[in-house]
């Protein structure tokens, strides 16, 4: 993939809104913070120098201040080989932004008292029962709570070559949570350690299932997105061939196969589909500040907010900080997210069409993401 210069990215690969639609609200009200044309031009060229430094094929940027959308705007190419560029309705797979939908689902079961966060998940009297495989389990299973798996506490099954998510792409669920449960081992007792844990997403989904009776996507179109005013969102599909209406094309720099994923299975892990301007919404919507719509309440979102005794900077589908920030980056093969809630009362949303882990670009993703939100809270 070569290099975008600056003066081309400028030219040909800039989509977007214009200033004065920037404007509109997130949830439809007057804005009460405006940026300037100079501001816009300045985000304009962080998205730039990122991208350009990054070689990144395709991004799309929000940036909201409470309720209030501030800055919309797509850059470079949805389909190089097209030459389409990117546009406010270009879809992402966000990949791991998931996991706060999927962590919101399920504290709003707590919230309606179909679910408490030390219920156990496997074995005859817990939340699935024996649906995937009777006892004996390996052990340290049988132990496993909604909270070990929200906080990555659960021990086992970690996100890395061995994850199970990415492999034996031809089962469904069933049989890859039996087969795990079967053949993999807990590395240490639940609730003692932390480890990032795709496949315990993955559970979490098959929980809001059993206690709701519907499919995980949708009870959180339902339940979670339609509240937030979000009806475009869908799970992603697996093939070239099955991209939505809208897909970026992704190119991965390490020669992944972004296509070549069971993506839908990821579903409640990774598996959605959006837009920023989407995401924010949705996180306009559990902020936890007083003057915004919160589906959740205070007391539910500060519990889901506050870092475990296994990781402080890890929360339950949210990474935090002592300061107060919220966020979430996530990464597949050929795509790169980040959704960030500062206490300032700002929120962003940022994905590309690809990806490099050495280095990292995620963290650049979301490093100029925070210039951003800073170049236009500290104007000066």
């Amino acid at each position: 993939m070569g290099k975008l210069s600056r003066r081309r990215f400028c030219r040909e690969a800039v989509g977007g809104l214009s200033l004065a639609s920037m404007m509109a609200k997130v949830h439809g009200q007057t804005p009460s913070h405006q940026i300037t044309e100079q501001q816009s031009q300045a985000l304009a060229g962080i998205a730039a120098a990122f991208m350009n430094t990054c070689d990144v094929p395709g991004m799309s940027v929000v940036l909201a201040y409470h309720t209030n959308l501030i800055y919309q705007r797509a850059f470079g190419f949805a389909n190089l080989e097209k030459k389409e560029p990117v546009s406010d309705a270009s879809r992402f797979r966000i990949a791991s932004v998931t996991k706060p939908i999927t962590s919101v689902a399920v504290f709003s079961l707590l919230e309606q008292q179909k679910l408490s966060l030390d219920a156990h998940v496997f074995g005859p009297d817990a939340i699935l029962g024996t649906t995937y495989g009777k006892p004996p389990y390996n052990p340290g299973v049988d132990q496993i709570t909604v909270e070990h798996l929200l906080t990555h506490t659960c021990r086992g099954w970690e996100k890395g070559p061995a994850d199970p998510m990415f492999h034996d792409p031809e089962m469904g669920h069933k049989e890859l949570i039996s087969h795990t449960l079967k053949t993999r081992r807990l590395d240490f007792p639940p609730g003692t350690h932390y480890a990032y844990s795709n496949f315990g997403f993955c559970v979490l989904g098959r929980v809001i299932e059993k206690v709701t009776g519907v499919r995980y996507a949708d009870y959180v179109r339902e339940q979670i997105l339609k509240p937030c005013e979000i009806d475009g969102m869908q799970i992603g599909g697996n093939t070239a061939g099955k991209h939505a209406p809208d897909e970026v094309r992704y190119y991965d720099q390490e020669g992944g196969d972004p296509y070549g994923m069971n993506i839908s299975r990821l579903d409640s892990a990774g598996g959605w589909l959006a837009t920023p301007l989407e995401i924010v919404r949705f996180a306009t919507h559990v902020d936890g500040f007083p003057s915004d719509r919160n589906i959740l309440k205070p007391e539910t979102i500060r519990v889901m907010t506050t870092g475990s005794a296994g990781n402080p900077r890890y929360a339950k589908g949210w990474e935090v900080n002592e300061q107060g920030r919220w966020w979430h980056i996530g990464d597949l093969p050929g795509s790169s997210s980040v959704l960030l809630r500062t206490p300032a009362g700002y929120c962003a949303a940022a994905f590309m069409n690809t990806r490099r882990l050495k280095p990292d670009i995620r963290l650049g993703l979301e490093r100029a993401t925070q210039d951003m939100i800073r170049l236009i809270s500290n104007p000066s």
